[in-house]
């Protein structure tokens, strides 16, 4: 038993739209605690994973991408975003390097100037560009906020992140563990549950009907046989909508259910039951009721 003491912290991932947040958070985790998908603004909501690395725990907080918010829904995603970076105890912007130094990103830097907390620079997606345009971003970046850290990575890859884990597991606060060490996330299995329903609602549905949907598990009865009958509904804002989503006779709603239903197996390792209803509720998102529901503060 090592005398060294242990080592707890909040580590917020920040960045703009489709930087790769969830993908870097579920590779650090090594398990899926956070949906992915190809479109921007998946993450609705933080959603924390805990990593262990020899005496410390990595508590990372995935935050929603931060944009420029139009409907009360954004506003309350934007506003948990910024939420997240607050609490934590180190914050790490995560940056396409492809896209490289957007109006959004610097945007993002300067107010990470401005809160005082330590940050970390992570270029992600590094491998697909050429090496000399990384070090010109990474001083341009550093030209705005000093960071204490700068990272080129491959999230989807795995590229460069062992030493991610390393830095981290160094610089977060000595302290008490905030989680059990066996504990990978905090995320309630019923809110996964309807984040991975909804991750394929975005796969299958292309541009339309994504972020004019949400989900929302209705009901977790556990069976005697030790598989579990999960009811999900779907809202959507127009009956066009629903009408997609349902499919031909049924044919793309039954899809959906059947991949979330497997991924769901797969994760926790158990047989499920999975029930899919899709209501039209038009003006969802402006809902102060359906966005607390999310695990959103609701801004008014």
């Amino acid at each position: 038993m090592s005398d060294s003491p242990t080592r707890c912290g909040l580590v917020a991932v920040v960045g703009a739209p489709n930087a790769g947040k969830s993908t870097l958070v579920n590779a650090l985790a090594g398990t899926k605690v956070s949906i992915v998908s190809p479109k921007p603004q998946t993450t609705r909501f933080r959603i924390r994973a805990v990593v262990m690395h020899g005496r410390s725990q990595i508590v990372l907080v995935d935050t929603p991408g931060i944009f420029r918010p139009r409907r009360r829904l954004d506003r309350a995603m934007v506003a948990a975003a910024w939420g997240g970076a607050q609490d934590a105890d180190l914050t790490m912007l995560i940056v396409d390097a492809r896209a490289g130094l957007t109006e959004e990103v610097r945007a993002i830097s300067e107010r990470l100037r401005g809160g005082g907390r330590p940050a970390m620079l992570l270029l992600n997606k590094a491998d697909l560009i050429e090496p000399q345009r990384l070090l010109p971003l990474s001083a341009e970046l550093n030209g705005i906020i000093h960071f204490r850290e700068t990272f080129m990575v491959s999230a989807l890859k795995g590229r460069g992140l062992d030493r991610v884990t390393e830095v981290l597991a160094r610089e977060v606060p000595e302290g008490p563990f905030l989680f059990p060490e066996d504990d990978l996330s905090d995320l309630p299995q019923r809110m996964l549950a309807a984040e991975i329903v909804r991750e394929q609602v975005l796969r299958q549905t292309h541009e339309e009907v994504p972020h004019h949907a949400t989900v929302e598990t209705e009901s977790w009865q556990e069976r005697k046989d030790g598989s579990a009958r999960i009811d999900v509904t779907i809202y959507v804002s127009r009956a066009s909508q629903k009408a997609i989503l349902i499919g031909d006779g049924g044919a793309k709603v039954r899809e959906i259910g059947r991949r979330a239903r497997e991924e769901l197996e797969r994760l926790l390792e158990r047989r499920i039951h999975l029930f899919l209803n899709v209501k039209e509720r038009s003006g969802w998102d402006e809902e102060g009721g359906r966005i607390r529901a999310l695990g959103l503060d609701d801004p008014g």
